[in-house]
């Protein structure tokens, strides 16, 4: 009789128990895949500790793939570059330059924590005391300066937000910290600021370190606070790290490498196989055992180390070892899978991961467009925050200095991402240039339409004419240039003259002594 039709006969309560058992563990086998054997992919959403871990690869669960994370962050960071601040008014461009000076290591930083934690804050603050200007004579009294604000620091929870925009009212930072006091004792508390357009408030919670507690009122009328935030779609709050994207496939891919390098552990070791007509002989001839039932009881081992022979009977015994062709079986395209899926879905080319130069050819071609453009967008989502930024810079400068700016209107200026090697571009630019010389020869093209579509390749080319009385023009300098050489030919020409004459007169000079010697 079956399981299940005994089960029939037990009392309702119990059969209730059991049916209620059996779901649990379907349950809990469907989930785990312990027993069906199945792979489950345990892959947690991407905060901003474990974001700092892939980075940095300290995370166990991520180990064997998590290389990948830091390859895709750099590349992007290191291709974008900072943007120079340009602005009409020359003493706020004086103003900028001093103050993108201090912070040109830090706007760096800037991109990369946004990249990889999502989010980034920015805080400027005014330094106004005695020691400021002695440590920073160039700065004067005041001087601003730039704090990255750790993201753990933000309280998400507690922030103000105006409900219809979405802009922030009111900042809450809270910050821990520990310390021992001077008998020994341990001490601890939470630092929190809460920073609107009016005031900044202070508070305590625990041991006070001897910080002052209060509330100072606010000169600015604005917050000095600037989020940067990476792939924010409309209407939300934070952005995305580019670490989310990919994190799947660094757990997969983790995974698979364990299990292949677990199944080469086992199975590296070569396994002896014997093939035997008669074990007791074999064992008596080779190790000497008399009593292969009593040696097996002792739990006896045999021991192969320092037998360079063995003896058998008959040929139809014999020895062989069985090794294992492919420790790691189906791991190796899979990983290979795996590895192309993290290229495409970070948009990063195949030899920013160390990619060997002759199989990724195609990908420095191919994949190069995409991380431009890629490059192009990134700038462009952090465009308005560092326009801002450098607006409340200005401001505050003008604030402290009481010196006002005819305008804050900040323009961004980014170094040209070009994907073309030396000598991409030189052949570019001679093709190009014989061109518009047949195009103009031709007079199928003026000449200032040559240099100015020209101008459009060569940063060092003005415009064809110039405005300003400063700058020369392309036409202007192209004329000088034309004269230079002339002259240089000119002066060449009479050189090559005066050359001539000279070997003329000494010819005639050895014909003469020639005549009067007959």
């Amino acid at each position: 009789m079956s399981i299940v039709g005994e089960m029939t006969k037990l009392p309702g309560k119990i059969a209730g128990e059991i049916s209620k058992l059996r779901q649990k563990v379907s349950s809990w086998a469907i989930s785990t895949g312990v027993l069906s054997r199945g792979y489950k992919l345990n892959s947690e959403k991407v905060d901003y500790e474990l974001a700092r871990n892939l980075y940095d690869n300290t995370e166990d669960a991520y180990k064997l793939g998590a290389w990948a994370a830091k390859p895709v962050i750099n590349t992007v960071v290191g291709f974008m570059g900072v943007p120079a601040f340009v602005i009409e008014d020359e003493d706020a461009q004086v103003a900028l330059d001093e103050f993108q000076a201090q912070i040109a290591s830090l706007q760096q930083q800037v991109h990369l924590s946004a990249l990889r934690d999502a989010d980034c804050w920015v805080w400027l603050t005014l330094e106004e005391s005695d020691e400021t200007e002695e440590l920073y004579p160039e700065s004067g009294k005041y001087r601003l300066v730039f704090n990255i604000i750790p993201p753990d620091m933000i309280a998400h929870n507690k922030l103000r937000r105006d409900p219809i925009t979405g802009e922030v009212i009111e900042y809450v930072l809270e910050a821990a910290t520990e310390w021992i006091d001077e008998v020994g004792n341990k001490r601890k508390c939470v630092v929190q600021e809460r920073i609107n357009k009016d005031e900044r408030i202070t508070s305590v919670e625990g041991d006070n370190p001897g910080i002052e507690m209060g509330a100072v009122p606010s000169k600015w009328g604005f917050i000095p606070i600037v989020q940067f935030s990476n792939e924010k779609n409309p209407g939300a709050t934070y952005g995305k790290s580019e670490l989310e994207a990919i994190e799947p496939f660094m757990k997969a891919y983790h995974d698979v490498m364990l299990h292949a390098i677990q199944g080469s552990k086992l199975h590296s070791t070569p396994r002896l196989k014997l093939k035997l007509k008669n074990v007791s002989k074999f064992l008596l001839n080779n190790f000497g055992i008399t009593d292969p039932e009593k040696f097996a009881r002792d739990g006896g081992r045999i021991n192969l180390e320092g037998k360079d022979l063995l003896i058998f009977e008959g040929a139809e015994e014999d020895a062989e070892f069985i090794e294992v062709a492919s420790a790691t079986g189906d791991a190796k395209p899979l990983l290979k899978l795996l590895f192309f899926c993290i290229v495409d879905v970070s948009e990063t080319p195949e030899f920013s991961f160390g990619t060997h130069t002759p199989s990724s050819q195609a990908s420095v071609k191919e994949q190069m467009p995409v991380l431009v453009k890629k490059i192009l967008r990134k700038r462009e989502h952090f465009a308005d925050s560092w326009k801002l930024l450098a607006r409340m810079a200005l401001t505050m400068h003008s604030m402290a200095g009481g010196k006002k700016f005819s305008t804050h209107a900040v323009e961004l200026l980014w170094d040209e991402v070009d994907p073309r090697d030396e000598k991409e571009v030189a052949a570019m630019l001679e093709v190009l240039i014989r061109g518009l010389s047949m195009a103009t020869t031709n007079q199928l093209m003026s000449h200032e339409a040559a240099v100015t579509f020209l101008a459009q390749y060569v940063e060092t080319m003005n415009e064809y004419k110039s405005d300003d009385p400063n700058v020369v023009g392309e036409k202007d300098r192209i004329i000088q240039d034309g004269l230079r050489r002339s002259q240089l030919e000119d002066a060449e020409l009479a050189e090559n003259e005066l050359k001539m004459i000279e070997q003329v007169l000494a010819e005639a000079e050895k014909n003469k002594k020639r005549a009067g010697d007959d």
